[in-house]
């Protein structure tokens, strides 16, 4: 994050003329009069991914899914304005304009509702590159007729990875779990929201995703027609804990997941324009179907004092980058957000987009599951819960630019920690929407009944949301340990699952009828339900069918279960 890479506007207002020189401006337009697109063939539009998205979660089609009318494009250029991309969402365009005297010319045209500064003209380093590989939607197409067929692969296949030094961060929130059932991201699209992917075309780390056609594209909404592996590694870093696939050193949270990479953060400075960047950004990746969005970036204060946002803005309403997130979630999109790394400062709250609805915002743990001092808190200025949950976020294990491993903090690693997880949950439930997905990663946490302003509702447990999605109810005690295996008659594993109101090392014995000691092991369980895959694999001695004890204990209580082998 450039100096948090994790903050958006109120709407557009006229801000004035403040200089004879070029600046960036949002042009907003008063309606979508003569447009030549039509709600009735979205296809114009829309990839078939994006349609069908819809039509599964009885989504309507509104006419914020209409493009802008091109003919007031067209206008705007006509009086010099340089186009860098259009916002259906909102109805405008962003455009640079080389003296602000065009202001007025175009406030003065009948179709133009308001025209909002944004960003001065700024000397840029990051000059435009050859070999952008941007991919059309036409081939897009093609690419998602792969991912379906790979989505309706053999689910019973079981999957099991070494995750080197990415092993805490992921079995803290029982993704692992997931991947052991073979839900590994396959077939299901994420897009990733950044400052740029150093070298992720050339990373050793990131081998399998290109070879193997999962790199969908990328866009850059920055400098338009960019190369977005030029730029910075901060979001190398970010999706190399999503997508990195290689055993025994860095296996990410959703290894065999569909990637777009989507530059909308400009790590050199921080103006307005990176909001509607964002809500540019989320609306190609709506448009070409993506399921999932990680956006490890946040906004609360600018280099322009004047564009700063206060802590009542924080109401998930009023930032342009906040409503961007809460109208991808009503589009069906998963939105997964860093909360911002302010808890220790004199901001202290979540930034924009992290306080919109219907979104998952992410705060830190370290590696403890100790909530990180710098992990933004909430609530929001209208007083919802927030964060949402809690990941890892401190001390993670992330690819560098020479292709090692190395630990790094903030809120933006704990939020693609969790957004590949629940990736692999919606990929095992595609029935449910993403608001059912989040529900149940609330319900899975283990603050649930006790939400606060640091944790959320705590640090989700995968295991426990992809029971509860299959029907199985859970209690919260208060006071106990408590333990369940599943599934219960077993064959050749145990997953157990383990409530516990404290932080602990627990032991557990199996014994058979006869007293016998036929196995034993021990774990560290955090505060709310753990998880733990037992292979029997490992216990050659548990091979006969019938009845076993297996006791579970911790320096203060203990608890026993029976168990049944096929």
């Amino acid at each position: 994050m450039k100096r948090n890479i994790l903050f958006l506007v109120s709407l557009f207002v006229f801000f004035g003329v403040v200089a004879q020189h070029g600046g960036f401006y949002a042009i907003a337009f008063k309606d979508k009069a003569n447009n030549p697109y039509s709600l009735n063939h979205p296809e114009g539009f829309l990839s078939q991914r994006a349609i069908e998205r819809r039509q599964k979660y009885n989504i309507p089609l509104d006419e914020t899914d209409l493009p802008v009318t091109p003919q007031y494009v067209n206008e705007l250029r006509s009086l010099g304005a340089k186009v860098y991309y259009t916002t259906k969402w909102f109805n405008a365009a962003v455009v640079f304009l080389p003296d602000t005297q065009l202001v007025q010319q175009i406030l003065s045209k009948p179709f133009v509702a308001s025209v909002k500064f944004l960003k001065p003209e700024i000397p840029s380093k990051n000059k435009k590159r050859k070999g952008t590989q941007d991919i059309p939607l036409n081939e897009w197409w093609s690419q998602v007729l792969e991912a379906n067929l790979i989505a309706n692969e053999d689910k019973k296949i079981r999957t099991f990875f070494d995750y080197g030094q990415a092993y805490n961060q992921n079995s803290m929130i029982a993704v692992d779990y997931l991947h052991s059932l073979g839900f590994t991201g396959k077939g299901m699209v994420i897009a990733v929201l950044d400052a740029g992917f150093f070298k992720v075309d050339s990373l050793s780390v990131f081998d399998s995703l290109r070879n193997s056609g999962r790199l969908l594209g990328t866009k850059d909404f920055v400098l338009p027609g960019g190369n977005v592996f030029e730029r910075s590694t901060h979001g190398m870093a970010v999706l190399s804990l999503m997508a990195a696939n290689v055993q025994g050193k860095l296996v990410g949270t959703a290894p065999h997941a569909f990637y777009w990479l989507l530059r909308s953060e400009d790590a050199n400075s921080e103006y307005l324009i990176e909001e509607y960047n964002w809500a540019a950004a989320a609306e190609f990746a709506d448009s070409v179907g993506a399921d999932v969005i990680n956006s490890s970036l946040g906004y609360t204060r600018f280099d322009d004092s004047t564009q700063d946002h206060s802590y009542t803005d924080m109401d998930g309403k009023t930032t342009i980058v906040s409503r961007a997130a809460t109208m991808a979630a009503r589009k069906g999109i998963l939105v997964v957000n860093a909360a911002g790394n302010s808890g220790n400062d004199s901001w202290h709250y979540i930034g924009a987009p992290a306080d919109a609805d219907s979104i998952i915002s992410v705060g830190a743990v370290d590696p403890n599951g100790i909530v990180a001092y710098f992990s933004s808190r909430g609530p929001t200025s209208d007083g919802r819960i927030k964060p949402t949950v809690c990941a890892q976020g401190h001390m993670d294990a992330v690819i560098t630019p020479t292709d090692e491993v190395e630990y790094g903090s903030g809120t933006s690693f704990a939020s693609p920690v969790l957004a590949g997880a629940v990736t692999c949950l919606w990929q095992a439930f595609p029935s449910v929407n993403n608001i059912g997905i989040i529900d149940a990663v609330k319900k899975s946490a283990h603050k649930y009944t006790s939400p606060d302003n640091d944790y959320g509702y705590g640090i989700p447990n995968l295991a426990i949301s992809s029971l509860i999605l299959g029907g199985k109810e859970f209690s919260y005690p208060e006071d106990k340990l408590s333990a369940f295996v599943y599934p219960n008659p077993f064959d050749d594993e145990i997953n157990l699952i383990v409530y516990s109101n404290k932080r602990t090392d627990l032991d557990f014995e199996i014994y058979n009828m006869q007293g016998k000691l036929m196995a034993s092991g021990k774990f560290r369980a955090i505060v709310g339900y753990n998880y733990y895959y037992i292979p029997l694999d490992d216990f050659k001695k548990l091979k006969k069918s019938g009845v076993y004890i297996l006791k579970l204990w911790d320096p203060y209580r203990a608890t026993e279960l029976k168990l049944i082998k096929k």
